[in-house]
Protein backbone atom coordinates (compact mmCIF):
# COMPACT_ATOMS: atom_id res chain seq x y z
CA UNK A 1 0.00 0.00 0.00
CA UNK A 2 1.27 3.62 -0.97
CA UNK A 3 -0.54 5.80 1.32
CA UNK A 4 -4.54 5.81 1.80
CA UNK A 5 -5.63 7.80 -1.85
CA UNK A 6 -4.10 4.17 -3.20
CA UNK A 7 -6.54 2.09 -0.89
CA UNK A 8 -4.40 -0.90 -1.77
CA UNK A 9 -1.24 -1.91 -0.91
CA UNK A 10 1.91 -1.23 -2.69
CA UNK A 11 4.73 -4.23 -1.82
CA UNK A 12 22.15 -21.52 -14.27
CA UNK A 13 21.75 -24.48 -12.06
CA UNK A 14 21.18 -23.87 -8.16
CA UNK A 15 21.66 -26.77 -5.66
CA UNK A 16 21.37 -25.76 -1.85
CA UNK A 17 22.83 -28.64 0.32
CA UNK A 18 20.64 -27.78 2.73
CA UNK A 19 20.83 -29.59 6.60
CA UNK A 20 18.98 -26.86 9.20
CA UNK A 21 19.14 -27.21 12.58
CA UNK A 22 18.60 -25.06 15.63
CA UNK A 23 22.09 -24.60 17.56
CA UNK A 24 21.82 -26.83 20.74
CA UNK A 25 23.82 -23.59 22.21
CA UNK A 26 21.21 -20.59 20.87
CA UNK A 27 18.14 -23.29 21.55
CA UNK A 28 19.02 -24.08 25.24
CA UNK A 29 19.73 -19.75 25.42
CA UNK A 30 18.08 -18.60 28.65
CA UNK A 31 15.66 -15.67 28.20
CA UNK A 32 17.09 -12.35 28.63
CA UNK A 33 16.28 -10.06 31.46
CA UNK A 34 14.25 -7.91 29.63
CA UNK A 35 12.05 -10.55 27.87
CA UNK A 36 11.27 -12.32 31.12
CA UNK A 37 9.04 -8.97 31.81
CA UNK A 38 7.52 -9.10 28.20
CA UNK A 39 3.69 -9.38 28.05
CA UNK A 40 1.34 -9.54 24.88
CA UNK A 41 2.09 -10.47 21.50
CA UNK A 42 6.10 -9.74 21.54
CA UNK A 43 6.88 -12.61 24.47
CA UNK A 44 5.80 -15.19 21.64
CA UNK A 45 8.97 -14.24 19.67
CA UNK A 46 11.48 -17.39 20.58
CA UNK A 47 14.72 -17.11 21.20
CA UNK A 48 17.43 -17.02 18.06
CA UNK A 49 17.93 -20.11 15.74
CA UNK A 50 20.80 -20.80 13.74
CA UNK A 51 20.89 -22.94 10.47
CA UNK A 52 23.91 -23.93 8.29
CA UNK A 53 23.60 -24.34 4.50
CA UNK A 54 25.46 -24.37 1.23
CA UNK A 55 25.11 -22.85 -1.70
CA UNK A 56 25.94 -23.35 -5.39
CA UNK A 57 24.66 -21.13 -8.30
CA UNK A 58 25.99 -20.48 -11.42
CA UNK A 59 29.64 -20.56 -11.14
CA UNK A 60 29.26 -19.58 -6.99
CA UNK A 61 29.84 -22.14 -4.15
CA UNK A 62 29.48 -20.65 -0.40
CA UNK A 63 28.43 -21.88 2.82
CA UNK A 64 26.69 -19.44 4.48
CA UNK A 65 24.93 -19.20 8.42
CA UNK A 66 21.52 -17.70 8.58
CA UNK A 67 20.24 -16.22 12.03
CA UNK A 68 17.16 -15.94 12.41
CA UNK A 69 15.63 -13.88 15.39
CA UNK A 70 14.63 -10.51 16.92
CA UNK A 71 16.67 -6.88 18.24
CA UNK A 72 15.17 -5.16 20.82
CA UNK A 73 14.31 -1.20 20.28
CA UNK A 74 14.64 1.14 23.65
CA UNK A 75 12.45 3.89 24.46
CA UNK A 76 14.32 7.02 26.17
CA UNK A 77 13.96 5.43 29.29
CA UNK A 78 16.05 2.67 28.01
CA UNK A 79 13.27 0.06 28.20
CA UNK A 80 12.28 -2.37 25.62
CA UNK A 81 9.47 -0.65 23.03
CA UNK A 82 10.00 -3.11 20.04
CA UNK A 83 11.49 -6.55 19.44
CA UNK A 84 12.62 -6.02 15.58
CA UNK A 85 12.41 -9.59 13.23
CA UNK A 86 15.20 -10.18 10.77
CA UNK A 87 16.66 -12.93 8.69
CA UNK A 88 20.64 -12.53 8.08
CA UNK A 89 22.27 -14.43 5.54
CA UNK A 90 26.36 -13.98 5.91
CA UNK A 91 29.09 -15.96 4.24
CA UNK A 92 30.82 -18.71 6.00
CA UNK A 93 34.70 -17.23 6.20
CA UNK A 94 34.55 -14.19 4.51
CA UNK A 95 36.43 -10.94 5.19
CA UNK A 96 34.09 -8.86 7.36
CA UNK A 97 35.81 -5.77 6.01
CA UNK A 98 35.75 -6.44 2.87
CA UNK A 99 32.40 -8.17 2.26
CA UNK A 100 29.72 -6.22 1.69
CA UNK A 101 26.20 -6.84 3.76
CA UNK A 102 23.10 -5.19 2.69
CA UNK A 103 19.67 -4.35 4.54
CA UNK A 104 16.76 -5.18 2.86
CA UNK A 105 12.92 -3.35 3.99
CA UNK A 106 9.78 -3.98 1.69
CA UNK A 107 7.11 -0.82 2.31
CA UNK A 108 3.19 -0.52 2.37
CA UNK A 109 3.62 0.90 4.88
CA UNK A 110 2.59 -2.43 6.65
CA UNK A 111 4.25 -5.13 4.17
CA UNK A 112 6.84 -7.73 5.88
CA UNK A 113 10.02 -8.45 3.94
CA UNK A 114 9.13 -12.11 2.86
CA UNK A 115 8.47 -10.28 -0.53
CA UNK A 116 12.25 -9.63 -1.37
CA UNK A 117 13.26 -12.80 0.30
CA UNK A 118 11.30 -15.02 -1.40
CA UNK A 119 10.71 -13.13 -4.22
CA UNK A 120 13.87 -11.59 -5.17
CA UNK A 121 17.12 -12.22 -3.43
CA UNK A 122 17.11 -14.60 -0.60
CA UNK A 123 18.18 -18.25 -1.08
CA UNK A 124 15.15 -19.69 -1.94
CA UNK A 125 12.26 -18.23 -3.97
CA UNK A 126 8.63 -18.90 -4.58
CA UNK A 127 7.90 -20.26 -7.57
CA UNK A 128 4.24 -20.06 -8.96
CA UNK A 129 3.20 -21.87 -12.12
CA UNK A 130 4.10 -21.09 -15.20
CA UNK A 131 1.70 -21.52 -17.09
CA UNK A 132 -1.02 -19.76 -14.38
CA UNK A 133 1.31 -17.32 -12.56
CA UNK A 134 -1.49 -15.97 -10.90
CA UNK A 135 -1.82 -19.09 -8.80
CA UNK A 136 -1.13 -18.63 -5.55
CA UNK A 137 -2.38 -21.80 -3.82
CA UNK A 138 -0.11 -23.78 -6.07
CA UNK A 139 3.12 -22.02 -5.47
CA UNK A 140 6.25 -23.55 -4.50
CA UNK A 141 9.31 -22.58 -2.95
CA UNK A 142 12.14 -23.77 -4.80
CA UNK A 143 16.28 -22.70 -4.85
CA UNK A 144 16.84 -19.55 -6.48
CA UNK A 145 18.90 -19.38 -8.80
CA UNK A 146 19.30 -15.51 -9.11
CA UNK A 147 19.74 -15.09 -5.25
CA UNK A 148 21.89 -12.03 -4.26
CA UNK A 149 24.27 -13.87 -2.08
CA UNK A 150 27.13 -14.00 -3.95
CA UNK A 151 27.65 -10.88 -4.43
CA UNK A 152 26.26 -9.49 -0.56
CA UNK A 153 25.43 -10.80 2.90
CA UNK A 154 21.86 -10.16 3.24
CA UNK A 155 19.55 -8.67 6.67
CA UNK A 156 16.23 -9.00 6.01
CA UNK A 157 14.11 -6.97 8.40
CA UNK A 158 10.58 -6.65 9.28
CA UNK A 159 8.87 -3.15 10.42
CA UNK A 160 7.78 -2.88 13.17
CA UNK A 161 3.94 -4.04 13.30
CA UNK A 162 4.52 -6.41 9.65
CA UNK A 163 6.25 -9.72 9.53
CA UNK A 164 7.29 -11.06 12.82
CA UNK A 165 7.91 -7.49 14.26
CA UNK A 166 5.93 -6.78 17.29
CA UNK A 167 5.88 -3.71 19.40
CA UNK A 168 5.95 -4.43 23.57
CA UNK A 169 2.83 -1.90 23.77
CA UNK A 170 0.68 -1.67 20.82
CA UNK A 171 -1.18 0.87 22.32
CA UNK A 172 1.99 3.29 22.09
CA UNK A 173 3.16 1.63 18.94
CA UNK A 174 1.83 4.30 16.69
CA UNK A 175 3.23 7.01 18.32
CA UNK A 176 6.17 5.83 18.74
CA UNK A 177 7.10 4.17 15.00
CA UNK A 178 3.99 4.78 12.42
CA UNK A 179 5.78 8.17 10.75
CA UNK A 180 7.74 9.01 8.17
CA UNK A 181 10.69 9.79 10.33
CA UNK A 182 10.50 7.88 13.14
CA UNK A 183 10.39 4.62 11.38
CA UNK A 184 13.57 5.36 9.87
CA UNK A 185 15.20 6.47 12.76
CA UNK A 186 14.03 2.60 13.98
CA UNK A 187 15.43 1.25 11.33
CA UNK A 188 18.28 3.14 11.39
CA UNK A 189 19.20 2.09 15.03
CA UNK A 190 17.77 -1.58 14.40
CA UNK A 191 20.64 -1.31 11.82
CA UNK A 192 23.34 -0.45 14.03
CA UNK A 193 22.81 -2.84 16.55
CA UNK A 194 22.95 -5.44 13.88
CA UNK A 195 26.09 -3.74 12.72
CA UNK A 196 27.55 -3.44 16.65
CA UNK A 197 26.55 -7.28 17.42
CA UNK A 198 28.57 -8.88 14.33
CA UNK A 199 31.45 -6.81 14.27
CA UNK A 200 30.31 -5.24 10.58
CA UNK A 201 31.39 -1.61 11.40
CA UNK A 202 34.07 -1.93 8.28
CA UNK A 203 32.20 -3.67 5.97
CA UNK A 204 30.60 -1.46 3.05
CA UNK A 205 26.81 -1.17 3.72
CA UNK A 206 23.65 -0.90 1.47
CA UNK A 207 20.24 -0.48 1.87
CA UNK A 208 17.63 -2.04 -0.11
CA UNK A 209 14.03 -1.30 -0.40
CA UNK A 210 10.76 -1.91 -2.39
CA UNK A 211 7.75 0.47 -3.35
CA UNK A 212 7.51 2.67 0.26
CA UNK A 213 10.85 0.97 0.67
CA UNK A 214 12.09 4.04 -1.74
CA UNK A 215 10.96 6.41 0.74
CA UNK A 216 12.05 4.26 3.62
CA UNK A 217 15.67 3.74 2.06
CA UNK A 218 15.79 7.75 2.16
CA UNK A 219 14.95 8.17 5.52
CA UNK A 220 17.23 5.53 6.56
CA UNK A 221 20.15 6.64 4.79
CA UNK A 222 20.02 9.88 6.09
CA UNK A 223 18.71 8.73 10.16
CA UNK A 224 21.88 6.41 10.09
CA UNK A 225 24.21 9.48 8.81
CA UNK A 226 22.71 11.97 10.57
CA UNK A 227 21.92 9.77 14.44
CA UNK A 228 24.08 6.40 14.16
CA UNK A 229 27.24 7.68 12.74
CA UNK A 230 26.77 5.54 9.61
CA UNK A 231 27.34 6.54 6.37
CA UNK A 232 25.80 3.82 3.67
CA UNK A 233 27.85 3.17 0.34
CA UNK A 234 24.73 2.66 -1.52
CA UNK A 235 20.82 2.39 -2.24
CA UNK A 236 18.78 0.08 -3.84
CA UNK A 237 15.39 1.04 -4.55
CA UNK A 238 12.67 -1.48 -6.19
CA UNK A 239 9.64 -0.06 -7.86
CA UNK A 240 10.08 2.93 -5.57
CA UNK A 241 7.39 5.47 -3.82
CA UNK A 242 9.95 8.92 -3.90
CA UNK A 243 7.44 11.80 -3.35
CA UNK A 244 3.85 10.68 -2.46
CA UNK A 245 2.40 13.93 -4.71
CA UNK A 246 3.25 12.00 -7.94
CA UNK A 247 1.21 8.73 -7.02
CA UNK A 248 -2.18 10.35 -6.26
CA UNK A 249 -3.76 11.24 -9.88
CA UNK A 250 -6.41 12.76 -8.17
CA UNK A 251 -6.63 16.79 -9.38
CA UNK A 252 -3.00 16.21 -10.10
CA UNK A 253 -2.16 16.74 -13.96
CA UNK A 254 1.69 16.26 -12.76
CA UNK A 255 0.66 13.10 -11.50
CA UNK A 256 -1.29 11.77 -14.58
CA UNK A 257 1.62 12.79 -16.83
CA UNK A 258 4.02 10.47 -14.79
CA UNK A 259 1.41 7.67 -15.15
CA UNK A 260 0.16 7.84 -18.44
CA UNK A 261 4.08 6.17 -19.84
CA UNK A 262 3.14 3.08 -17.70
CA UNK A 263 -0.14 2.78 -19.97
CA UNK A 264 1.31 3.21 -22.92
CA UNK A 265 4.17 0.32 -22.12
CA UNK A 266 1.50 -2.10 -20.69
CA UNK A 267 -0.26 -1.59 -24.50
CA UNK A 268 2.86 -1.24 -26.38
CA UNK A 269 3.72 -5.12 -24.41
CA UNK A 270 0.97 -6.11 -25.76
CA UNK A 271 0.86 -5.05 -29.22
CA UNK A 272 4.53 -6.31 -29.17
CA UNK A 273 5.91 -2.80 -29.78
CA UNK A 274 7.77 -2.41 -26.97
CA UNK A 275 11.24 -0.72 -27.36
CA UNK A 276 13.51 1.57 -25.42
CA UNK A 277 12.99 4.62 -28.27
CA UNK A 278 8.61 4.03 -27.80
CA UNK A 279 9.31 3.99 -24.21
CA UNK A 280 11.68 7.40 -24.29
CA UNK A 281 8.53 8.84 -27.28
CA UNK A 282 5.99 7.65 -24.47
CA UNK A 283 7.24 9.99 -21.67
CA UNK A 284 8.41 12.77 -23.78
CA UNK A 285 4.52 12.95 -24.87
CA UNK A 286 3.13 12.86 -20.90
CA UNK A 287 5.81 15.23 -19.92
CA UNK A 288 5.04 17.31 -23.08
CA UNK A 289 1.75 17.64 -25.36
CA UNK A 290 -0.52 15.49 -22.51
CA UNK A 291 0.58 17.74 -19.50
CA UNK A 292 0.47 20.74 -21.61
CA UNK A 293 -3.02 19.74 -22.65
CA UNK A 294 -4.44 18.45 -18.99
CA UNK A 295 -2.65 21.62 -17.12
CA UNK A 296 -4.55 24.24 -19.35
CA UNK A 297 -8.16 25.05 -19.73
CA UNK A 298 -9.74 21.74 -20.81
CA UNK A 299 -10.13 21.62 -24.35
CA UNK A 300 -13.38 21.76 -26.24
CA UNK A 301 -15.15 20.30 -29.39
CA UNK A 302 -13.13 18.98 -31.78
CA UNK A 303 -9.86 19.69 -30.07
CA UNK A 304 -10.87 16.95 -26.98
CA UNK A 305 -12.21 14.82 -29.53
CA UNK A 306 -8.93 14.78 -30.78
CA UNK A 307 -6.93 14.74 -27.51
CA UNK A 308 -8.87 11.80 -25.98
CA UNK A 309 -8.49 9.85 -29.73
CA UNK A 310 -4.92 10.27 -29.24
CA UNK A 311 -4.58 8.92 -25.55
CA UNK A 312 -6.89 6.53 -26.10
CA UNK A 313 -4.72 5.06 -29.53
CA UNK A 314 -1.35 5.58 -27.31
CA UNK A 315 -2.46 3.57 -23.80
CA UNK A 316 -5.50 0.70 -26.01
CA UNK A 317 -8.26 2.54 -23.80
CA UNK A 318 -11.53 2.69 -25.27
CA UNK A 319 -11.90 6.70 -26.05
CA UNK A 320 -15.24 6.89 -24.20
CA UNK A 321 -13.56 5.85 -20.92
CA UNK A 322 -10.50 8.32 -21.78
CA UNK A 323 -13.31 11.12 -22.75
CA UNK A 324 -14.84 10.17 -19.43
CA UNK A 325 -12.08 11.06 -17.32
CA UNK A 326 -11.02 13.96 -19.47
CA UNK A 327 -8.00 12.16 -20.34
CA UNK A 328 -6.80 12.02 -16.60
CA UNK A 329 -6.72 8.55 -16.56
CA UNK A 330 -7.81 6.74 -12.78
CA UNK A 331 -5.33 3.40 -12.37
CA UNK A 332 -7.57 2.39 -9.66
CA UNK A 333 -10.93 2.75 -11.56
CA UNK A 334 -12.98 0.21 -13.00
CA UNK A 335 -13.37 1.54 -15.96
CA UNK A 336 -9.61 1.97 -16.58
CA UNK A 337 -8.91 -1.63 -15.45
CA UNK A 338 -12.21 -3.49 -17.01
CA UNK A 339 -12.10 -4.44 -20.63
CA UNK A 340 -13.53 -7.08 -22.38
CA UNK A 341 -14.74 -9.26 -19.27
CA UNK A 342 -11.10 -9.19 -17.47
CA UNK A 343 -9.65 -6.69 -15.17
CA UNK A 344 -6.03 -5.92 -15.60
CA UNK A 345 -3.76 -5.44 -12.60
CA UNK A 346 -2.79 -2.18 -10.88
CA UNK A 347 0.22 -3.56 -9.75
CA UNK A 348 1.09 -5.23 -13.24
CA UNK A 349 -1.31 -3.67 -15.99
CA UNK A 350 -0.31 -6.55 -18.47
CA UNK A 351 -1.50 -8.99 -16.02
CA UNK A 352 -5.52 -9.89 -16.11
CA UNK A 353 -8.16 -12.00 -14.25
CA UNK A 354 -12.04 -12.04 -14.72
CA UNK A 355 -13.35 -9.55 -13.82
CA UNK A 356 -15.98 -10.80 -10.98
CA UNK A 357 -18.30 -7.01 -11.88
CA UNK A 358 -17.94 -6.86 -15.51
CA UNK A 359 -21.10 -5.11 -15.24
CA UNK A 360 -19.17 -2.12 -13.59
CA UNK A 361 -18.84 -1.75 -9.66
CA UNK A 362 -17.56 1.29 -7.10
CA UNK A 363 -13.65 1.09 -7.66
CA UNK A 364 -13.21 0.25 -3.91
CA UNK A 365 -14.80 -3.48 -4.32
CA UNK A 366 -13.28 -4.07 -7.43
CA UNK A 367 -10.11 -6.52 -6.42
CA UNK A 368 -6.54 -5.89 -7.24
CA UNK A 369 -4.83 -9.64 -8.00
CA UNK A 370 -1.21 -8.99 -6.74
CA UNK A 371 -1.78 -8.25 -2.89
CA UNK A 372 -5.18 -9.80 -2.70
CA UNK A 373 -4.59 -12.84 -4.62
CA UNK A 374 -1.37 -14.64 -5.66
CA UNK A 375 0.76 -12.44 -3.31
CA UNK A 376 -0.43 -13.39 -0.07
CA UNK A 377 0.93 -16.64 -0.97
CA UNK A 378 4.38 -15.04 0.29
CA UNK A 379 2.95 -15.01 3.91
CA UNK A 380 2.07 -18.54 4.17
CA UNK A 381 5.34 -19.63 2.35
CA UNK A 382 7.21 -17.52 4.61
CA UNK A 383 5.43 -19.36 7.78
CA UNK A 384 7.02 -22.29 7.04
CA UNK A 385 10.31 -21.60 5.71
CA UNK A 386 11.10 -19.87 9.03
CA UNK A 387 9.33 -23.00 10.50
CA UNK A 388 10.93 -26.14 8.45
CA UNK A 389 14.27 -24.84 7.61
CA UNK A 390 15.37 -21.77 9.41
CA UNK A 391 14.28 -23.71 12.44
CA UNK A 392 12.08 -20.69 14.11
CA UNK A 393 8.86 -21.33 15.38
CA UNK A 394 6.29 -19.05 16.72
CA UNK A 395 2.52 -19.27 17.22
CA UNK A 396 2.62 -15.83 16.07
CA UNK A 397 1.02 -15.42 12.52
CA UNK A 398 3.28 -13.68 9.62
CA UNK A 399 1.73 -10.16 9.06
CA UNK A 400 2.41 -10.16 5.37
CA UNK A 401 0.57 -6.82 5.01
CA UNK A 402 -0.34 -4.93 8.01
CA UNK A 403 -3.67 -2.69 7.64
CA UNK A 404 -3.47 -1.43 11.40
CA UNK A 405 -0.09 -0.48 10.45
CA UNK A 406 -1.05 1.43 7.19
CA UNK A 407 -3.75 3.07 8.20
CA UNK A 408 -2.13 4.93 11.01
CA UNK A 409 0.93 5.88 9.33
CA UNK A 410 1.83 9.62 9.96
CA UNK A 411 2.98 10.90 6.66
CA UNK A 412 3.83 14.43 8.11
CA UNK A 413 7.16 15.92 8.03
CA UNK A 414 9.52 18.91 7.70
CA UNK A 415 8.51 21.13 4.91
CA UNK A 416 6.12 19.10 3.65
CA UNK A 417 2.72 16.95 4.31
CA UNK A 418 4.44 14.50 2.43
CA UNK A 419 7.75 14.77 3.70
CA UNK A 420 10.36 15.74 0.41
CA UNK A 421 12.19 12.49 -0.25
CA UNK A 422 14.02 14.66 -2.95
CA UNK A 423 15.46 17.07 -0.94
CA UNK A 424 16.81 14.33 1.14
CA UNK A 425 17.98 12.77 -2.15
CA UNK A 426 20.08 15.96 -2.80
CA UNK A 427 21.72 16.10 0.40
CA UNK A 428 23.09 12.07 0.10
CA UNK A 429 24.51 12.70 -3.02
CA UNK A 430 25.69 15.93 -2.26
CA UNK A 431 27.59 14.64 0.79
CA UNK A 432 28.86 11.62 -0.45
CA UNK A 433 30.28 12.04 -3.07
CA UNK A 434 30.66 8.28 -3.82
CA UNK A 435 27.21 7.09 -3.08
CA UNK A 436 25.17 4.95 -5.96
CA UNK A 437 22.27 5.04 -6.11
CA UNK A 438 20.45 1.70 -8.24
CA UNK A 439 16.70 2.04 -9.00
CA UNK A 440 14.71 -0.83 -10.51
CA UNK A 441 11.29 0.14 -11.99
CA UNK A 442 8.85 -2.26 -13.80
CA UNK A 443 7.07 -0.90 -17.03
CA UNK A 444 4.21 -2.01 -15.90
CA UNK A 445 3.58 -0.68 -12.43
CA UNK A 446 0.74 1.43 -12.20
CA UNK A 447 1.50 1.70 -8.53
CA UNK A 448 4.39 3.27 -8.25
CA UNK A 449 5.02 4.48 -12.56
CA UNK A 450 8.47 4.60 -13.75
CA UNK A 451 7.94 7.89 -14.81
CA UNK A 452 8.07 9.44 -11.08
CA UNK A 453 11.75 8.19 -10.88
CA UNK A 454 12.88 9.18 -13.95
CA UNK A 455 11.18 12.87 -13.66
CA UNK A 456 13.43 12.56 -9.84
CA UNK A 457 16.47 11.83 -11.40
CA UNK A 458 16.25 13.96 -14.20
CA UNK A 459 15.85 17.15 -11.47
CA UNK A 460 18.56 16.03 -9.48
CA UNK A 461 21.51 18.95 -10.18
CA UNK A 462 24.15 16.91 -8.33
CA UNK A 463 25.27 13.67 -8.35
CA UNK A 464 22.14 12.26 -10.78
CA UNK A 465 24.86 10.31 -12.64
CA UNK A 466 25.46 8.33 -9.69
CA UNK A 467 21.28 7.43 -9.50
CA UNK A 468 20.84 5.05 -12.73
CA UNK A 469 17.35 3.88 -13.47
CA UNK A 470 16.92 0.63 -14.71
CA UNK A 471 13.77 -0.57 -16.28
CA UNK A 472 12.96 -4.45 -17.24
CA UNK A 473 9.47 -5.63 -18.42
CA UNK A 474 7.39 -6.49 -15.48
CA UNK A 475 5.21 -4.79 -12.75
CA UNK A 476 5.22 -3.60 -9.09
CA UNK A 477 6.97 -6.79 -8.40
CA UNK A 478 9.17 -7.17 -11.16
CA UNK A 479 10.79 -10.37 -9.93
CA UNK A 480 7.99 -12.22 -9.97
CA UNK A 481 9.10 -12.81 -13.55
CA UNK A 482 12.02 -15.22 -13.69
CA UNK A 483 13.34 -13.53 -16.56
CA UNK A 484 12.89 -10.09 -15.08
CA UNK A 485 14.15 -11.36 -11.92
CA UNK A 486 17.55 -12.67 -13.11
CA UNK A 487 18.22 -9.53 -14.91
CA UNK A 488 17.76 -7.76 -12.23
CA UNK A 489 20.00 -9.91 -10.57
CA UNK A 490 22.94 -9.66 -13.36
CA UNK A 491 22.41 -6.02 -13.10
CA UNK A 492 22.72 -6.05 -9.25
CA UNK A 493 25.26 -8.14 -9.20
CA UNK A 494 27.94 -5.57 -11.40
CA UNK A 495 26.62 -3.03 -9.47
CA UNK A 496 27.72 -4.73 -6.19
CA UNK A 497 31.11 -5.43 -8.19
CA UNK A 498 31.73 -1.61 -9.39
CA UNK A 499 31.49 -0.26 -5.87
CA UNK A 500 34.24 -2.68 -4.75
CA UNK A 501 36.63 -1.44 -7.53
Amino acid sequence: MLGKSLAAFLLTSVCLYSSPFVSPAIAAEAPKADSLKETGLASLLPVDAITKHHFSAGGHALAYTAHTGTLTLRDDEGKPAAKVFYVAYTQDGANLQKRPVSFFFNGGPGAGSAYLNLGAAGPRVLQFPKDTPLDGANATLVDNPDSWLPATDMVFIDAVGTGYSRPIDPAKAAAQYYGVQKDGAAFAKAIELWVGQNGRQASPHYLVGESYGGIRSVQVAYALQQQQNLIVNGIVMISPAIQMQFLDTANNPMASAMALPSFIASHLDETHQLTPQAIDDAYRYALGPYLTTLANVPPQGQEAEKFYAEVAQRTGLPESVVAKQRGALDPMSHDVRSRDGKLHGLYDFTQTMADPYPEGVDNSDSPEMTLAGFGRAYGNAFAGYAANELGYRTELTYDLLSMNVNEAWNYGGHGSPMTDQVSLIRKLLALDPKLQIFVANGYFDMACPFGTTRWVHDHIPVGADRMKLHLYPGGHMLYARPDSRAALAHDVSAYYGAQAH
